[in-house]
């Protein structure tokens, strides 16, 4: 399947729609904890047996991203979106036989493993692509699509609930639920796959720098300097700080005001959520927006030295004013988001347009790593606070501590980025159409 080349007149704003078809339909992993209550009920499962298709997914988006991320370069968005739908659907499918026959195995490997490798292709499947259609702005094109990402639970996850309640919860149900998520998403992918193009031209719009403009480094080479560890390290200081409130945002705010005169609500900690999720979405578009203008060190220099303010903040006096509290989680959260959809864009700035989506799928690794970092460091020293007698602010100090500590080191990691090497550099690639449209004129 070879990559499609846009005609003369195409509009470059027609690949973001594309790019979002893909990232709304694999955000929905953000909403897996809707079949949770329904699976443990239905199949037996404890807490910890039905979160594993969710963990294994995200494990294999990590590993996909990485190892795949060179084929996905070579072969072409489109390749790369039909492979994501493909799996991500079966995925869903084989979990709705799963349900069905009732074995759990059946859906930890079709959602887990199946689905995972749908999620890791089409999360890095239109990052090239967009970075080469908007050389001018790549920090908001990317954030465009990985927003879609971060907003995909926003859909799908009152629309499970929904079907859940029409279907019923026992395994039928949940099986049927599965079946037209499957159904579902891979028509809507589809729009994707048929939406993009890849540009004719190295320079796309009139006015705007070249997308091969400045170095170039293979993926190969990139991973064998600092500079890419060096951001590994600030992505995953980075995610670590921001899923350490996400992923226990509605228990932490209850035990942060349980003993006071206005305690949290169940439906109010679930607000909390919501406006978390709404942050995270926001600061995608918007942060990673603002690294056009003032710089990807700088916004980035934002993320973590701020955010370390953040944490402190509520370490220090969360627990005596909520409005505070939920401020400084919710500027959290946005640095959480933008973090994600700027480090693309920061990549191309060091790295350049040739391999950065194969480059970006290696460096998504560290969000692997922090996805189990951040919530092994709030839960384990929360339950040996609550072990030793504390409750209330008390169990998440000195995670805090630990989390302003990663996001210190992170921003010293930023500092030491430097531009890359020149021994590391290859010429800038030149499209096959364009010397193909430029010979019989020089004829």
């Amino acid at each position: 399947m070879s990559p499609p080349v846009a005609p003369a007149g195409w509009s470059r704003w027609l690949v973001p729609p594309a790019a979002l078809a893909v990232h709304l339909s694999i955000g929905q992993a953000y909403a897996w904890s809707v079949f949770k209550p329904p699976l443990e009920s239905a199949l037996g499962l404890s807490g910890t047996q039905s979160a594993l298709p969710f963990q294994l997914g995200i494990v294999m988006l990590g590993l996909s991203a990485a190892f795949g991320g060179t084929l996905v370069e070579r072969k072409g968005p489109r390749w790369a979106m039909t492979v994501a739908l493909i799996c991500f659907s079966s995925g869903f499918l084989l979990s709705a036989l799963g349900a069905y026959t009732e074995q759990y195995w059946l859906i930890v490997f079709g959602y887990g493993f199946v689905g995972g490798i749908g999620l890791g292709i089409g999360y890095i499947s239109p990052v090239s692509t967009l970075i080469k259609w908007f050389p001018d702005r790549p920090g908001m094109a990317t954030g465009i699509a990985i927003m879609g990402f971060g907003g995909g639970a926003l859909i799908a996850s009152p629309w499970s609930a929904q079907m859940l309640q029409s279907f019923g919860t026992d395994s039928t149900g949940i099986a049927l639920a599965f079946l037209v998520h499957g159904l579902s998403y891979a028509v809507f992918m589809s729009l994707g796959v048929l939406l993009v193009r890849v540009p004719r031209t190295e320079k796309p719009v009139e006015g705007a720098p070249s997308a091969f403009q400045g170095p170039q480094v293979s993926a190969r080479s990139a991973v064998r300097t600092p500079q890419f560890w060096l951001l590994w390290l600030v992505l995953c200081t980075n995610v670590t700080a921001g899923i350490g409130i996400l992923e226990k945002a509605a228990p932490m705010i209850t035990d942060f005001f349980a003993g006071t005169s206005t305690p949290v609500s169940v439906s109010a900690a679930a607000g909390f959520v919501a406006l978390l999720s709404a942050a995270n979405m926001a600061g995608r578009i918007g942060w990673s927006s603002a690294s056009d203008l003032i710089g990807r060190k700088n916004v980035y220099r934002v993320y973590l030295g701020v955010g370390a303010l953040m944490y402190a903040l509520i370490a220090l006096y969360g627990d005596s004013s909520k409005p505070l509290f939920v401020l400084c989680a919710l500027v959290i959260l946005s640095f959480y988001g933008g973090g994600f959809a700027t480090v693309p864009a920061y990549l191309k700035d060091l790295f350049g347009t040739h391999e950065v989506g194969a480059i970006h799928g290696r460096l998504l690794t560290a969000w692997s790593t922090a996805g189990v970092l951040g919530p092994l460091i709030v839960n384990w020293i929360a339950d040996r606070q609550e072990s030793a007698g504390k409750h209330g602010s008390a169990l998440y100090g000195l995670s805090f501590l630990i989390m302003i500590g990663l996001l210190v080191v992170g921003f010293v990691a930023n500092e030491f980025v430097r531009p890359v090497s020149a021994r590391h550099h290859i010429p800038a690639p030149r499209e096959a159409a364009d010397v193909a449209r430029q010979q019989p004129e020089s004829a």
